[in-house]
């Protein structure tokens, strides 16, 4: 289980353009933390950083006691805009597949489906799905798995005022269990978070 996530000094660009420098993080067991920032700040890219999807121009990513591969490998999660579901599964095999591969379980899968009103929906395939039923599946998926670290991008939308509610629950749970979560947010997490700005350089 990871206990604190350190980001040291990172830069991170796109393309020719700098997005920033000089940013420093210290995540603890049970923080969470809000990034906020106009679009096209960084937030995306840094949640993307940490999740070794992005190299960083400078500074470091350090998982406390984890070498890098085993952290990124074992021990987080990323939910961003692209929900990374099979259209062709059904929402059952496509939720049993990815829990088992995160090293959770078919309980846990089913628990997660139950949490988030899934259950009547399983047997059908993901693509006839709407926006919100997928997000809610790409969110059981991350509930079902043992994983402590969860970079989550924009992870209310397009969700209803129901299950915002359901997923508030959950991610307190997890904080209570000495989860963590990074969220790049335009509207605030249903949970106690610290606030954390993020912009592009001037000038850049």
């Amino acid at each position: 289980m990871l206990r604190t996530v350190l980001i040291k000094d990172l830069a991170v660009s796109r393309g020719e353009r700098r997005l920033f420098s000089g940013f420093n993080l210290r995540i603890d067991a049970g923080e969470a933390v809000e990034l906020t920032g106009r679009n096209g700040a960084g937030k995306t890219s840094l949640l993307r950083a940490v999740a070794g999807l992005l190299r960083p121009e400078a500074g470091q990513i350090v998982f406390e006691d984890h070498e890098p591969e085993t952290a990124r490998a074992e021990h987080l999660h990323m939910v961003g805009h692209q929900d990374g579901l099979k259209s062709t599964r059904t929402a059952w095999e496509e939720l049993r597949f990815q829990t088992l591969w995160c090293g959770g379980s078919p309980a846990t899968a089913r628990q997660a489906a139950e949490r988030f009103d899934l259950v009547r929906l399983l047997d059908l395939e993901v693509r006839r799905l709407s926006a919100g039923q997928r997000r809610r599946l790409a969110l059981a998926r991350l509930v079902a798995s043992p994983r402590t670290l969860w970079l989550l991008d924009e992870p209310m939308a397009p969700l209803d005022s129901t299950h915002r509610l359901t997923f508030g629950a959950l991610m307190a749970e997890h904080l209570v269990g000495g989860g963590m979560i990074l969220a790049a947010v335009h509207d605030p997490l249903p949970v106690a978070a610290r606030v954390v700005p993020i912009g592009a350089e001037v000038g850049a």
